[in-house]
Formats: C-alpha cells, structure tokens, sequence
C-alpha cells in the first residue's frame, strides 16, 4: 500500500533519500545501521542537502554518483510538503555544521530535514532525540573524543538532536527502494 502522497515510481518532492554506506565509518559506528547521510527531493532531479559546501542544491545524477554504498528513496508520511519544502530552501547557503552542535547557525544533513518539514498544522514532524556518539557497549568512541578534544569541546553525548540512521526508523517514514548506485558500489 502506498502512503498518501508517495507516487509508485520516481521522486517527489519531500522525499528522503538515505545513503547506505559501503563500509563503517565514524557516523555508522555510533547510528542505527549503515545510513550516514540523507537528503531531501525538491523532484525527480535534484535534492537539497547539508553537505561540506554547506546548505545546497545537487542534481540527483551527482548525488547517486558521489560515493561508494546506495541510496534508499523513502516516502513522509503526514509532511505539509510545500511549507517542508520552503523551509527547507529558507536554509540555502547556511554553513555546514561540522560539529554537530543543536545551538548555532550551522546545519547538518539530518538536522536539515528535522527543521523543515512540518505537519498540515505546521508542527514539526521530526522532534529531536539525544545525539549518540557511543558505540554498541555504550562508550564515546575513540574517534568522537578526540575530534571534540582538538576543539576544545565536551562530545555533545545525549544533547538533543538527530542522525539520519534514527530520521530512517521513524514511523512518519516508510522506506522505499534503492535509487541506483552509488560511486564504487
């Protein structure tokens, strides 16, 4: 059964797309399986995303090329797709949050779709959730503790906030199939 507004073939606007990494890396090492980014469909050609250049645009032909693993379309259930998709432009050319801190002006891939998509009654549809930076036994990975370090910060562990492997989980998304292939895949 499809989910209202979730067309049977191609992307609409306010789809998720979710990449599925090849192999670990420090974001699935402390996330809800291999998915270490996501991106949002203005389309069937092109997404907005948080990335290294920032809050952007990218033709979905660059994205599905860009690196190794896959990408999974998922459908919103329940998005006011118009007002999602104009909050989510409102955030075009904010920096990319490279700490994944919830209180500045930088924004990463996930936090992205949970600022802009809203309910019908403009509610947000993605409420945030305690950031993890802990592996499966619990511990602040190695990698996380050092990376905060060199900034002079404490790991973020439990502030509120969002990963793209959790965005997947979430009962508003219903995930759909795999949308072509990655680089080295």
């Amino acid at each position: 059964m499809l989910l209202a507004g979730c067309q049977s073939q191609g992307l609409a606007p306010c789809d998720l797309l979710f990449h599925v990494a090849a192999t670990s890396n420090q974001i699935t090492d402390v996330t809800p399986g291999m998915i270490d980014h996501v991106a949002i469909c203005l389309g069937p050609d092109s997404v907005v995303e948080a990335i290294g250049r920032g809050v952007v645009t990218t033709p979905l032909d660059s994205v599905l090329q860009r690196e190794a693993g896959y990408y999974i379309h998922a459908c919103v259930r329940g998005v006011d797709r118009r007002q999602s998709l104009a909050n989510a432009r409102a955030y075009l050319g904010r920096a990319y949050d490279y700490l994944y801190l919830p209180d500045n002006d930088d924004i990463y891939c996930s936090e992205l779709v949970q600022l802009a998509f809203v309910d019908r009654r403009g509610r947000p549809l993605f409420s945030p959730i305690p950031m993890s930076f802990h592996d499966a036994t619990g511990r602040i990975t190695d990698y996380w503790t050092q990376f905060y370090a060199r900034r002079g910060l404490h790991v973020p562990e439990g502030q509120p906030g969002t990963n793209p492997g959790e965005l997947s989980q979430r009962k508003q998304v219903k995930l759909k199939k795999k949308v072509g292939s990655a680089k080295k895949f």
